[in-house]
């Protein structure tokens, strides 16, 4: 029995190392066939509903994808493409989002409620489909087999409105799908910035291997581009990504969760340009929270399938840049600071690590948290076992002379919080002519160098 589990467990492993080999070299569509989230076309999509009314199939992200069959099929998808069109701009937090749609096909994308609900009494049953009703809709399929529970948030939700009723009606609600030109339509931006922004990558004095990885991208409805580690552009009329992420796991598994988790940030984010609605705030801070949620389901579906990859992990700190306003989300022990252009500076993130705990209780400063014994412990991160994640998330208003730090916890290990500063606004002259960015990880390095260290600096003009 033992010998069979082994051989088992290396089989496993020779199946993660073609994997990642092959993941490593862009070939998304030859993974192997036992880890089916990562399968992008919709045929190789995980099965949830096949019947004669509708096809329904779980994206490799986790969203739901709907194809509408039989009779009255092209009036069933446009009544609740516009039940759910109207219910997001209502901002109704317990319903799905519309993540894309195709008027041929006859074909909705949403995003993921969570599992369908075995029980419930009539009484709480009513009282949900009643609250839909506070945001202009009656669900006219009102029972138990549309009702999920999304455990990222702990909430009932509602799904399912191909018989359902808009509520009010007044001549400005829409009666039919948006077109294509409307649908990848964004607001104009309120004002054009310039900025600048500098990333770098360092394993450090004594890894053999860097499990760090940052990305830098723009893009709108129509375009989508890798930015250098270094440059300047105008905001006028693109979005801008940047993020750090730390993987974990051990045998080079964390060198690939870093990796795979950035890399799915450029596979996911420019699908969900099209949220960006009259609401774009609710829908950016949405659309962040389903990449987190998505991202670590698949690094948990990895380590459940490979013995190889089992508890493999990863941190991110990601900022969005949009419209002069910028994004925020985070888990780990990366950091994002903000230097404001009158001098102050914040950390906008908390350390999720049992150290920051006792540091936002009060129980330690920042020199008694460098040397506490503790300090590496994670208490969130994508993957890494972790049954559920609620990833930290906000916004702020950029002001020009603003300063956007993102980071991992090597450079925290080998610099301060006012070095950090320092380095940004007054530079030793050495220094003075490398980019932010690469000031603070040579620093870093030179002063600590035991771990990898990764930093992003943005400067908003």
């Amino acid at each position: 029995m033992q010998a069979n589990r082994s051989a088992r467990f290396e089989d496993q492993d020779s199946d993660f190392c073609a994997f990642r080999s092959r993941f490593n070299a862009g070939e998304w569509s030859q993974v192997t066939p036992n880890f089916h989230f990562l399968k992008v076309r919709s045929c190789q999509m995980q099965e949830a509903k096949n019947t004669k009314r509708a096809l329904v199939r779980i994206g490799f992200d986790g969203s739901v994808h709907k194809w509408y069959r039989a009779t009255n099929a092209k009036e069933r998808f446009e009544n609740e493409l516009r039940v759910l069109q109207y219910l997001e701009r209502k901002a109704c937090p317990f319903v799905p989002r519309i993540l894309d749609y195709d008027v041929e096909e006859l074909k909705i994308v949403t995003s993921n409620c969570g599992s369908r609900v075995e029980q419930m009494s009539d009484q709480k049953l009513k009282k949900i489909f009643a609250e839909l009703e506070t945001y202009g809709v009656r669900h006219d399929d009102a029972f138990l087999r549309n009702i999920t529970y999304r455990t990222s948030d702990g909430r009932f939700c509602v799904i399912d409105f191909e018989f359902a009723t808009i509520l009010d009606s007044s001549p400005e609600i829409e009666r039919r799908p948006l077109d294509s030109e409307e649908k990848v339509a964004s607001p104009a931006p309120e004002t054009a910035s310039l900025f600048h922004w500098s990333g770098i990558s360092d394993r450090g004095r004594f890894r053999p291997n860097n499990e760090d990885a940052f990305v830098s991208v723009a893009f709108n409805s129509a375009d989508f581009y890798y930015l250098g580690n270094e440059g300047e552009a105008c905001t006028a009329d693109m979005d801008f990504v940047f993020a750090v992420s730390d993987g974990m796991g051990g045998e080079r598994s964390g060198e690939f969760a870093s990796r795979f988790t950035i890399d799915n940030i450029t596979k996911l984010l420019p699908r969900r340009f099209r949220l960006s609605t009259s609401d774009r705030r609710s829908g950016i801070e949405a659309c962040l929270q389903e990449l987190f949620l998505g991202i670590h389901m698949q690094l948990t579906s990895l380590g459940r399938t490979y013995q190889h990859a089992h508890h493999m992990g990863a941190t991110l700190s990601l900022i969005w840049y949009a419209d002069s306003w910028l994004y925020y989300a985070h888990i780990g022990d990366g950091r994002i600071y903000h230097l404001a252009k009158e001098g102050e500076f914040q950390q906008l993130t908390e350390d999720h690590t049992y150290v920051g705990w006792l540091r936002r209780k009060g129980q330690l400063n920042e020199r008694e948290a460098r040397v506490h014994p503790r300090k590496n412990v994670l208490t969130q991160a994508l993957g890494a076992g972790n049954q559920t994640i609620t990833p930290q998330i906000g916004a702020l208003r950029c002001m020009p002379g603003d300063t956007f730090v993102l980071c991992t916890d090597g450079v925290v290990d080998g610099l301060w919080d006012r070095r950090i500063r320092e380095l940004i606004c007054s530079p030793p002259k050495s220094a003075s002519n490398l980019p932010p960015a690469n000031r603070l990880v040579k620093t870093a390095v030179s002063e600590s160098g035991r771990d990898n260290a990764t930093a992003v600096v943005l400067e908003v003009g």
